[in-house]
Parts: C-alpha cells; sequence; structure tokens
C-alpha cells in the first residue's frame, strides 16, 4: 500500500512511557513535538505543523541539526498546526543544513479559503465521511485543506518541484480515483493484520 500509520505509544519506545503523563497534563508540552524530532524511523523528509508561530523556527533549525533532507514546518495564521485552507500558513523550510521562512496563501495556490468551521473534524466515523465525501468529488472545504497538505508533503517528498505542483498531483490522485483505491487498500490492509493480531495463538 505504501502508506502507514504507527500509534506513538506501540512503536516509539521512549514515547510510551510520555503518553499516560501527557494524558493527565491534559495541556499541550514538549512532547507535543518531541514525538516526532525523536522518531525511531529515522525519517529523512518530514511536513510538520506547530502549534504557534514561536515553535517554527526553533523546531525548523533542530530538523537542520539533525540532518533532515526537506522539511517543511508549518503553522497556519489562523491557529491550526497544518497549511490552513482558511488562511495564510507560514512556513519555515529546512534544506541543506539552511532554515528559510516563507508563506502559503491558498488563493495564492490557486485555491478557494474555506472557513475553518467546515474542515473541523470530530468522532473517527465523521472523520472518515469527511475524507470519503472528497474522493467521491466533492469540492468543498475539506479537499481544499487535503489538496495543500498532500501538496507540500508531496513538494517535501521530491515528488514535485514546488507546493502548487504537489496541489496538482494530489488533486489528479483524488479525481481519477486512484486515491480512491489506495484508501480501500489501506483499509483492506489494516482489517485484515488486526483480526490477524486478535486471532488466538
Amino acid at each position: 500500500v505504501r502508506v502507514g500509520f504507527m500509534f506513538a505509544p506501540r512503536f516509539h519506545p521512549a514515547m510510551r512511557h510520555a503518553g499516560p503523563v501527557r494524558r493527565e497534563i491534559g495541556i499541550r508540552t514538549v512532547f507535543n513535538v518531541l514525538g516526532p524530532l525523536a522518531n525511531p524511523a529515522g525519517v529523512r523528509r518530514i511536513l510538520l505543523g506547530v502549534p504557534s508561530p514561536a515553535l517554527g523556527d526553533k523546531i525548523a533549525r533542530v530538523l537542520a541539526e539533525l540532518g533532515t533532507d526537506h522539511a517543511l514546518v508549518v503553522h497556519g495564521e489562523d491557529g491550526l498546526d497544518e497549511v490552513s485552507p482558511s488562511a495564510a500558513t507560514r512556513t519555515w523550510e529546512v534544506r541543506g543544513g539552511e532554515v528559510r521562512a516563507g508563506r502559503l496563501d491558498p488563493t495564492e495556490l490557486g485555491l478557494a479559503t474555506a472557513p475553518r468551521e467546515e474542515i473541523t473534524g470530530g468522532a473517527p466515523a465523521r472523520n472518515a465521511a469527511m475524507a470519503r465525501r472528497v474522493l467521491d468529488g466533492a469540492k468543498d472545504g475539506t479537499r481544499t485543506a487535503i489538496l495543500l497538505n498532500a501538496g507540500a508533503a508531496c513538494y517535501v517528498a521530491g515528488l514535485a518541484k514546488s507546493v502548487r505542483e504537489g496541489i496538482a498531483l494530489a488533486a489528479g490522485a483524488i479525481d481519477d480515483g486512484a486515491a480512491g483505491q489506495v484508501l480501500e487498500r489501506f483499509v483492506a490492509t489494516s482489517q485484515r493484520l488486526a483480526a490477524a493480531e486478535a486471532a488466538p495463538a
């Protein structure tokens, strides 16, 4: 499938012990950004959202010191810790050990802005329904959010020469059904693995 989700408490040896403490504290702490920085998978390229602009430059400089090949640290000016569809997004790009600050604006990338309420998720069933609507052709704020973040990820991954080009790639994958097919394979694989794990030894 070439897509994976690894639940940190299960796969991240150090973060496993931090989880209960994080839940008890109940507010954002250094652990919210420490996990991605201490990723045991040794990722060389990363799109990373931060909860405040004050953290953006700091996290980017840490990634540069860690020798990251290409990273984009992002913070929406509306407070989102991702590339926002409802406002401009501040960016800190890491490449070749250097950090360069920038800005992404949906309208400058050919996309209409969307109100934040339109993309607010909730329970897993609601989130899944929102994603499926986009894969079924809905042209709404959720699609804009997906295109912006997938476009940025394609750029960081080296699949596109710019975020704009990455957005075009993502839109093509949604519109020709390829993204939906990957999701179906991901769901089927996840269910098969869960069933195998639950089966008695």
